[in-house]
């Protein structure tokens, strides 16, 4: 029993400093990010890396997700004869919770993991001491544009694919299915709030996107300088990060009071 205890204890201690290296390692990158110089031309290529080049996957997963939930979304309501609340079914499903979810977890296997890579292998070639050896910053010309850039990309990229995800849902509905297209966007129209809805997606996106930029650069930042250190790196950028992402979706649902 103190054997148990005594390990308990130490993964907790353990887990309180790592917490405590990573609050230490966002304030760095806020600094960064804020006093000059400004890296422009950084900044744009890691938003062209980890959005621009994301655009095709988030797009087509949105309209697979869109034509999943309209098949389904119509199938169900069908039966209680409410096929004309379709709209509001996959436009409030899409909004609040599987955009802004789906498009984190998209991005974070996509560009976490690179970012998480490419960092971590910077560390095993010895750049980031080569740019210390030349008075320059690692975390403001490499970790501060990779981390930036994924908060802004983020709602951008939500936003695509909700609207991909409506389009699916849009085209089953309707073409395939024979819903009357006026009854559809008159529910969905009506179902949308923009506080509640429009601003509570975007504002998990930007959550989510600043702990995926977050955590891809810190376990990149901190890896061990060999092979094993890069794999372990990227594949705990993905687990965490994922983990991290699910975890938040609920306390700040809750937090922003979304009724139902």
């Amino acid at each position: 029993m103190t054997t148990f205890v005594r390990e308990v204890g130490f993964r907790s201690l353990g887990i309180l400093a790592q917490l405590g290296r990573m609050l230490l390692f966002a304030l760095a990158i806020g600094r960064a990010t804020l006093l000059p110089p400004y890296r422009l031309r950084r900044y744009l290529e890691e938003i062209h890396n980890l959005g621009v080049l994301s655009l095709v996957i988030v797009c087509i997963s949105g309209l697979a997700v869109g034509m999943v939930l309209g098949l389904q979304g119509y199938n169900t309501l069908v039966r209680f004869g409410a096929a004309g609340s379709l709209g509001a079914v996959v436009g409030l499903s899409l909004i609040r919770e599987l955009g802004p979810v789906l498009t984190a977890l998209l991005v974070i296997g996509r560009a976490g993991s690179a970012t998480a890579a490419e960092i971590a292998s910077m560390v095993t070639t010895e750049q980031l001491d080569g740019l210390r050896m030349m008075s320059i910053d690692p975390v403001g010309i490499v970790v501060s544009p990779k981390a930036t850039s994924m908060v802004v990309v983020m709602p951008m990229l939500c936003a695509m694919f909700i609207l991909f995800g409506i389009a699916g849902a849009y085209f089953v509905g309707v073409t395939l299915m024979g819903l009357d297209s006026g009854t559809f966007l008159s529910s969905l129209s009506s179902s949308i709030r923009f506080r509640d809805d429009i601003v509570g997606s975007m504002l998990k996106a930007l959550i989510f996107g600043s702990l995926a930029g977050l955590i891809a650069t810190f376990r990149g930042y901190t890896s061990a300088p060999t092979a094993a250190g890069v794999s372990a790196a990227t594949t705990s950028t993905v687990v965490i990060s994922s983990v991290a992402v699910l975890i938040c979706d609920y306390f700040v649902t809750a937090l922003w009071g979304f009724d139902i």
